[in-house]
């Protein structure tokens, strides 16, 4: 009994009529619940709406006698209204939730709970709601009697004739006096919606099993006999009889499909003829593929293998494929089958191994999932590609890559091989971070011009492009530091591009040396040259202080007192001929050669040197020396001779700025201030001047060599720049405060000798 059911519930006829009757029974449904739905709405609407104009009628009618205070006439009113039918109750309570009137006598005076159903709508909230809308205004409740009850409460507002009016004042910030509440019965409403919904769902219910039958009927002649002739007919085919076709005498979707169906079988007998065909030629490109091929279940046993296979490896019959491939005894770690078999996808790998020669083979393997028709992976397909040649190409090349890159990156100079069009650096040597500090990734995919200055990019841009060696071209490193280089450029070709190949050689410490080698031997020169003169002119002085001390002499033998004016005259002779000897004397020290030592050394004293050497002539342009020298300044390691050159140049500087700026504005102090300062363990040296000062342009490079603002023929630019290396060779800093408005400012500070000499 079970198989018949089960057999006539999985026909195509019952599933058919099923889902036709369940869907024509739903739409019924939905049309009748919403029908009835729907009319429900309207006739609650209605009568909601009758009962709110009631209620407006009653409070309207009442309120000429609220007006009056006329109780009598408000009972009456609401007792003969009450007498309708459909009315209930009828009552108006005041603010305290008193029936102050009511259809029903017995209930007037009666105090009711304010959280009472009716009362509640608007006591819910605190304050109590002073308007709400109809939809809240409404309530439905069931009658002791067992049928249903609508209430509608509707507010009594204080108006202002109620609080005006002399017989009961109501005061005005009062907006509720009461409330008027009207229940009606909604029995005769309900037993009217009750006959309609009975008589909506009969209907619905005949249309439902009329249609059924009539689908029934239908599916059962023209589905249900067409489909079993067409099932025959497939059986047939799938049996391999291809021969007889199947007939439908009707003219409809079903005679198509029954041709479709005579037609498969005939193109069935046609693929399975071409497909026998394939099957053989499958077979011979499997065996004679020039590639090894082999299947192996999910123990890696072999399954099927092809020729290829069996010639170079000379497998046995059950053989593992590990064990005929590398003549293991155990499962590789890394297994593309292995692989296959867990997620069902295909996987590529590098493998190695002996052939039966002994000969070390290299192979490319690809692996594909076999599965059954159920979709289950049963066997897995490798397939090797032979590149033992390939391989040795490979190994080849990578000696010899190696062997390029080690030469590339020992190079000691740095070698960048660059983009011919943008300059983009596409590779780098390791000597490039060395040079510029840069590290290998950060110069990657940059453009070389990086390394110049902003300024000069455009014309080194044009310089690379057609020159093959830039000398003395000045770039920046990485911490900030110009440096000059010599660049060799040569065009190449790099991974199949154009490219240049850009070497370059820092030259900055060997410019250095030989700039202050050729000032050194200007030095040399200059102290030759000041020894001869100081020379020279000893012998005049000597002269000249001879005569000036024997005019004295006579003088005071003759009794001449000292504020005769000749007198004095004498005497400033013999006190400027001790100047000008000492003066000369100071630049034979200046000029002799230094042995390079550090010494203990008094920092104010070197500063009062070098200013003796400009004394006359700082007075001579006006320039005024203003000292700020701080007592008692512990002494440093340095060289006297070397610390004064520094100040001198210093010196030399400010009073050129002094010069510079007075030519063109005639105006303003010119003053040089020297300060001393020792605090923190170190002493600090501050020269500055009221001259035009150090853009914050330039501030950056004043210490470069061959850098100078001055004009051609008075300044090297490189005064700046052996005073910063005298500097540092004591262990000291030196900068420059740029922006200033009254002038350059430069500050030297050193450690304290007892300070530097700390172990």
């Amino acid at each position: 009994m079970l198989k018949i059911l089960g057999k006539i519930t999985n026909s195509l006829v019952y599933q058919l009529i099923f889902t036709v009757g369940m869907t024509l029974l739903v739409s019924v449904s939905t049309w009748a619940y919403f029908n009835i739905d729907y009319q429900k709405k309207n006739v609650m609407d209605s009568i909601v709406e009758g009962t709110d104009k009631l209620s407006s009628t009653i409070r309207l009618g009442t309120h000429y006698s609220m007006m009056l205070n006329s109780r009598d006439d408000i009972n009456q009113i609401i007792v003969n209204i009450g007498k309708q039918e459909e009315i209930r109750y009828i009552r108006i309570y005041n603010k305290s939730g008193q029936i102050k009137f009511s259809n029903r006598a017995e209930e007037v005076d009666r105090m009711t709970n304010i959280k009472a159903e009716a009362c509640d709508i608007c006591h819910r909230s605190d304050p109590p709601a002073v308007k709400l809308d109809i939809s809240r205004r409404i309530r439905i409740f069931d009658d002791h009697e067992g049928y249903r009850l609508l209430g509608i409460i509707s507010p009594i507002y204080n108006e202002p004739g109620c609080s005006a009016d002399s017989c009961h004042v109501h005061p005005q910030g009062k907006k509720i006096l009461g409330a008027l509440d009207v229940v009606v019965s909604l029995e005769k409403t309900d037993r009217e919606t009750l006959v309609f919904e009975e008589g909506i769902i009969i209907l619905a219910m005949s249309v439902f099993v009329m249609s059924s039958a009539v689908i029934f009927i239908f599916v059962l002649k023209f589905v249900n006999h067409p489909i079993k002739k067409l099932i025959e007919g497939t059986k047939r085919i799938s049996r391999g009889d291809y021969s007889e076709k199947v007939l439908i005498p009707q003219n409809s979707e079903l005679e198509e499909l029954a041709a479709a169906v005579n037609q498969m079988g005939k193109e069935i007998g046609q693929k399975q003829a071409e497909l026998n065909r394939k099957k053989n030629e499958y077979q011979n490109l499997f065996e004679l593929v020039p590639c090894i091929i082999t299947v192996q279940d999910r123990n890696y046993r072999l399954i099927r293998y092809n020729r290829q296979f069996a010639e170079k490896f000379d497998p046995k019959p059950g053989d593992y494929c590990f064990c005929a491939y590398k003549g293991r005894k155990k499962k590789c770690l890394v297994c593309p089958v292995e692989k296959t078999f867990e997620d069902g996808t295909s996987h590529y790998s590098e493998e190695s191994g002996i052939d039966k020669d002994g000969e070390q083979k290299y192979w490319i393997v690809k692996t594909s999932p076999l599965k059954d028709e159920k979709g289950n992976i049963i066997a897995a397909m490798e397939m090797c590609i032979d590149i033992t040649h390939r391989k040795m190409l490979e190994e080849e090349l990578e000696k010899s890559e190696k062997k390029y890159y080690a030469i590339f990156n020992n190079i000691p100079n740095p070698v960048f091989v660059l983009d011919t069009e943008t300059f983009q650096i596409l590779d780098c040597n390791e000597s490039m971070r060395t040079v510029y500090g840069y590290a290998y990734r950060e110069m990657m995919n940059r453009s070389f011009l990086d390394l110049f200055k902003p300024e000069d990019r455009e014309h080194y841009a044009g310089e690379i492009k057609i020159a093959a060696v830039i000398s003395q071209a000045k770039q920046v490193s990485k911490d900030g530091r110009t440096m000059f280089a010599n660049i060799r450029i040569s065009p190449t070709e790099y991974l199949g591009q154009k490219v240049l190949l850009v070497t370059t050689s820092d030259i900055t410490k060997r410019l250095e040396a030989e700039q202050q080698l050729h000032h050194a031997s200007k030095m040399a020169t200059l102290g030759e040259m000041a020894t001869g003169v100081a020379h020279e002119l000893n012998q005049p002085l000597t002269v000249i202080n001879t005569a000036s001390s024997f005019l004295m002499r006579k003088m005071n033998q003759m009794g001449i007192e000292d504020d005769d004016p000749i007198y004095t005259m004498t005497q400033k002779i013999g006190k400027s001929v001790d100047r000008a000897a000492k003066i000369i004397n100071h630049m034979r020290q200046f000029a002799r050669k230094s042995d390079m030592k550090s010494e203990k050394t008094e920092i104010s004293t070197v500063l009062e040197k070098a200013v003796d050497m400009f004394s006359q002539q700082l007075k001579i342009r006006g320039i005024e020396i203003v000292y700020d020298i701080q007592k008692d300044i512990p002494p440093i390691m340095a060289d006297p001779d070397r610390l004064e050159q520094v100040f001198v140049n210093l010196l030399i500087n400010a009073r050129d700025a002094i010069e510079t700026k007075y030519k063109t504005e005639k105006t303003g102090e010119k003053k040089i201030i020297l300060k001393t300062i020792s605090e923190n363990g170190s002493v600090t040296v501050e020269i500055s001047d009221t001259g035009t000062g150090i853009p914050d342009a330039i501030a950056d490079k004043i210490f470069e060599p061959f850098f100078t603002t001055k004009e051609v023929g008075k300044g090297t630019g490189i005064g700046l720049s052996i005073s910063y290396g005298i500097v540092k060779d004591f262990g000291g800093d030196i900068r420059a405060i740029p922006g200033r408005k009254e002038g350059a400012c430069f500050v030297i500070k050193f450690p304290e000798a007892r300070i530097q000499s700390e172990p």
